[in-house]
C-alpha cells in the first residue's frame, strides 16, 4: 500500500517521531530511504520560543529578537537569553509548557511585569531540571511512581 502511494503521489513524504530511539523496530528503520537524528533545540531556538510568549506577558515591553546590546532597553532580551542557554537539553515540547507553568506555578497575581515573569520561567527551568534529576535517580533505583 505504501509503495503504490509514493507512485500515486510522488510529492507526499511520511514523517515521523520517536523519544524513544532506541525501541523504533529496526525492520521499519531499514524502510526508511533517510534516517535524520534531530536533537533538541539549540539556545537559539529556545530564545525564539520562550519570544513568542513574552508578548502575551507584556506587549508594551519590547525584547529583542537576539540584538544584544548591554543597556537597560536590552535587560529583559538579556536574561532571556540567560534563560533559554539554561534550558538547553530540553525537549520543545517541554519548552513550549514552561511558560504557562511559570505563570501558573510563581505568579500570585493575575497581571505580573515582564521582568517577574522572566523570574518565574527561569525558577520553572530550575524546577525542571531538579524533578528530571530525581526521577532519573528513581528509575535507576527501580522506584519511580508517575501520576500525570
Amino acid at each position: 500500500m505504501l509503495f503504490s502511494s509514493y507512485f500515486r503521489h510522488p510529492n507526499v513524504i511520511i514523517l515521523t517521531t520517536s523519544n524513544i530511539t532506541r525501541a523504533i523496530d529496526v525492520a521499519f528503520v531499514d524502510r526508511a530511504d533517510i534516517k535524520q537524528y534531530i536533537g533538541p533545540p539549540s539556545a537559539k531556538a529556545i530564545y525564539k520560543i520562550y519570544h513568542l510568549f513574552t508578548s502575551i506577558i507584556s506587549p508594551a515591553t519590547q525584547i529583542l529578537d537576539l540584538s544584544f546590546v548591554d543597556n537597560d532597553v536590552t535587560h529583559c532580551s538579556l536574561e532571556l537569553k540567560k534563560i533559554a542557554e539554561k534550558s538547553y537539553q530540553l525537549s520543545g515540547r517541554t519548552l513550549r509548557k514552561l511558560p504557562f507553568l511559570a505563570h501558573a506555578l510563581y505568579s500570585k497575581a493575575q497581571t505580573i511585569t515582564l521582568e517577574e515573569f522572566l523570574n518565574n520561567l527561569s525558577m520553572v527551568v530550575d524546577k525542571q531540571f531538579k524533578e528530571k534529576r530525581i526521577f532519573a535517580q528513581l528509575v535507576k533505583k527501580k522506584r519511580a511512581n508517575v501520576i500525570f
